[in-house]
């Protein structure tokens, strides 16, 4: 069956924005991607997935490195630029410095990092598989930087930002949880 963008099944996901940047035969580039996670802490592995033919799956194959950076929540612009046209007909790079983004030069790869970013993370490539209708890219972490910005979250075709923080369960029911996953161990 599919899931297919927009659909209403599909919008209950609450994903992180991350902004994508590479260098390659499209020039400096940035994509937005709403499905970028860590998938190891040791060795720092992300995971970002990247549709077919774009200018950031090409520049990536072509140079084995790119820059995660998930968008604060004040960067909804810069994210909405990311993701709204194609590297291989914009310079999105060259736009999103005309609107006052900034960016600076990678310490230990060859692309743009997003100032202001709540987690930057410069990466070269460990693995690229096409899965379904995109491209899961795999890179391992070299170089990694935070604030303590909320960051950009997107549901529902929309961003948002952070609320309340929820509390967690009270003392006594985590008491209640400890007895009841001590009395159901399996053997």
């Amino acid at each position: 069956m599919d899931l297919p963008w927009g659909d209403e099944k599909t919008t209950k996901f609450v994903t992180n924005v991350g902004l994508i940047t590479s260098n390659g035969p499209y020039g400096y580039n940035i994509m937005a991607a709403e499905w970028t996670h860590q998938v190891s802490y040791s060795p720092g592995l992300i995971m970002v997935n990247v549709g077919f033919n774009k200018a950031t799956e090409a520049n990536i194959t072509n140079t084995k490195q790119f820059g995660v950076s998930l968008a604060a929540f004040d960067q909804d612009v810069a994210a909405s630029i990311s993701g709204g046209s194609s590297g291989k007909d914009v310079d999105k790079i060259k736009v999103l410095k005309e609107l006052g983004t900034e960016f600076y030069k990678g310490k230990k790869i060859d692309a743009l990092m997003v100032k202001g970013a709540v987690l930057n993370i410069e990466c070269k490539l460990l693995k690229m598989e096409k899965l379904g209708d995109h491209t899961m890219i795999v890179g391992e972490a070299l170089e990694a930087s935070a604030n303590e910005k909320k960051p950009l979250i997107y549901h529902r075709g929309k961003y948002w930002h952070l609320g309340v923080q929820m509390q967690k369960p009270s003392e006594a029911v985590r008491e209640r949880i400890s007895r009841l996953v001590e009395k159901y161990k399996k053997n």
